[in-house]
C-alpha cells in the first residue's frame, strides 16, 4: 500500500473512515482514488477479496456484449450453457450513466456497498423513527411511479434494454439513483425476468414476444432511503391460461401475506401463509431468494422467507420496515444460475413469477409504502384482478 497524502481527501473503500493509504496496483492501471483508497493494511488486506476485483481487465462498456461475471467483464459470443428452457442471453448495452447532481449510494464507483456490509442492521431489525419513515415513504412513491413508467413500455417488439432506459430516464427525472446500478457489479439499472427467470434478469437486445411474462424490479434510492417493488406483466394477448393463472396465484399469495403483518406476527410465519396459498394450484414457492429489510440500506434484516416451514427469526415490530416478494414456479422451485453469475432461472425450465412489496408495521396491522398510486393499465390486470 502507498502512503498518498490525495487519498486522504477519501473515504475508505471498504469501511467509510478516512483513508490514508491507496492500493499500489490502482496507481498503476489509474484507477479512481475512491476505489483505491482505504483507511488502514488491515481494511486492505479484509476487503482485498473483493477489491482485487477491480484490477481485472476492464469490460467493454461501449459495446453491445454478453455479460460475464456479475457485470466485471464482457463476451462476444453466447457463453456454452445448459439452459433449462427456450430462452437465452442476448448481448446486453453500454452502462447508463447517472449525473452528477444526482445523490448515489457507497457502491456506484466500486460495485461494492461497504456500509451495507458492515452494519449492524444486517444482525438487528432497524426500527425507524417518524423522520425516517417520511424519507422511505417518499422512496416508495418514487419507486411506483417508476414501475408505473415501466409497465406503460411493456408490450411485443420493446427490448427488455428499452424497459431499462425508460426506468434509468424515469429514475432521473425525479432526483433519484437506480439502486440495482452497479450493486455487486450489477450493470443495468432494472430488473427485468422473462418466463423460466426466476429474478435477476438482466436487461438485453431480446424483443419481448406476444405470449411472454416479464417481471420488472425497480427499486429507487432518494434522499438516502430505497423502495423497492416488482410486478409480472403479460406480454400482448397470448398469455395461456397457466401463465394467467401463475401471475394471479402469484399476485393473490404476496397479498394474503400482506392482510396477516401486524405486530407480534413472526417473520417465518409469512413463508407458510404464501405456501399454504400456491400449493393448491400445482405450484412451488422458491426457497433461494427471500424478503428482506430495507430502508436506509437496500438489503438487511430481517430475511422473510415464502416457504413453508422455514427457520427465520424474529418477530415483527411497530417500525418495521421490510419486503415481502414471492417467486413461484410452476414446477420445480429449485433454480439454476446462468453464466452471467446474476439471473436465475428454474431449474425445470417452466415459467415463474414474482410480485413485492414493501411495508411499514403500524400499530396494528401495516402501511403498504409501494401500492399502486392511480393506474389502468391492461398489463397490470390478470382475468378480473385488479392488482394493488
Amino acid at each position: 500500500m502507498s502512503d498518498d497524502s490525495e487519498a486522504k481527501a477519501f473515504k475508505c473503500a471498504r469501511c467509510g473512515e478516512l483513508a490514508k493509504l491507496q492500493c499500489p496496483n490502482c496507481l498503476k492501471l489509474g484507477l479512481p482514488k475512491e476505489q483505491s483508497s482505504f483507511c488502514s493494511q488491515d481494511c486492505f488486506k479484509l476487503g482485498w477479496a473483493e477489491h482485487k476485483k477491480l484490477h481485472e481487465v476492464e469490460k467493454k462498456e461501449d459495446e453491445w456484449q454478453y455479460c460475464m461475471r456479475r457485470g466485471r467483464s464482457r463476451v462476444s459470443e453466447m457463453p456454452a450453457f445448459n439452459y433449462t428452457g427456450p430462452l437465452r442471453p442476448f448481448p446486453i448495452g453500454p452502462i447508463r450513466k447517472v449525473p452528477d447532481h444526482i445523490r448515489k449510494p457507497d457502491y456506484h464507483s466500486t460495485g461494492y456497498p461497504s456500509k451495507e456490509v458492515s452494519s449492524r442492521q444486517q444482525k438487528m431489525i432497524p426500527v425507524y423513527d417518524e423522520k425516517d419513515i417520511r424519507g422511505i415513504r417518499e422512496a416508495c412513491r418514487i419507486g411506483r411511479e417508476i414501475l408505473d413508467a415501466a409497465a406503460a413500455a411493456v408490450r411485443p417488439g420493446v427490448t427488455t434494454d428499452e424497459i431499462d432506459r425508460v426506468v434509468h430516464e424515469a429514475t432521473i427525472e425525479r432526483g433519484a439513483y437506480p439502486a440495482t446500478l452497479n450493486y455487486y457489479n450489477y450493470p443495468k439499472s432494472v430488473c427485468t425476468s422473462v418466463n423460466e427467470v426466476i429474478c435477476h434478469g438482466i436487461p438485453d437486445k431480446r424483443e419481448l414476444q406476444d405470449g411472454d411474462i416479464v417481471n420488472v424490479d425497480v427499486t429507487a434510492y432518494c434522499n438516502g432511503y430505497y423502495g423497492d417493488l416488482n410486478e409480472t406483466f403479460t406480454v400482448g394477448n397470448n398469455v395461456d391460461d397457466q401463465g394467467k393463472q401463475l401471475i394471479k396465484a402469484t399476485h393473490d399469495s404476496l397479498m394474503a401475506a400482506v392482510a396477516a403483518v401486524k405486530p407480534g406476527l413472526r417473520y417465518r410465519d409469512v413463508g407458510d401463509i404464501i405456501s399454504k396459498f400456491v400449493h393448491p394450484h400445482g405450484f412451488q414457492v422458491v426457497k433461494t431468494y427471500c424478503g428482506h429489510g430495507i430502508g436506509e440500506l437496500f438489503h438487511c434484516a430481517p430475511n422473510v422467507p415464502h416457504y413453508g416451514n422455514n427457520k427465520a427469526v424474529g418477530v415483527m415490530r411497530e417500525g418495521h420496515i421490510f419486503t415481502i416478494e414471492p417467486m413461484i414456479n410452476v414446477g420445480t422451485w429449485r433454480d439454476v444460475t446462468w453464466p452471467d453469475e446474476w439471473t436465475s432461472a428454474t431449474a425445470d425450465g417452466k415459467r415463474s413469477a414474482q410480485f413485492e412489496h414493501q411495508m411499514l408495521v403500524t400499530k396494528d396491522g401495516c402501511e403498504l409504502l409501494t401500492a399502486l398510486l392511480n393506474r389502468g393499465l391492461a398489463a397490470s390486470v390478470v382475468g378480473e384482478v385488479k392488482f394493488m
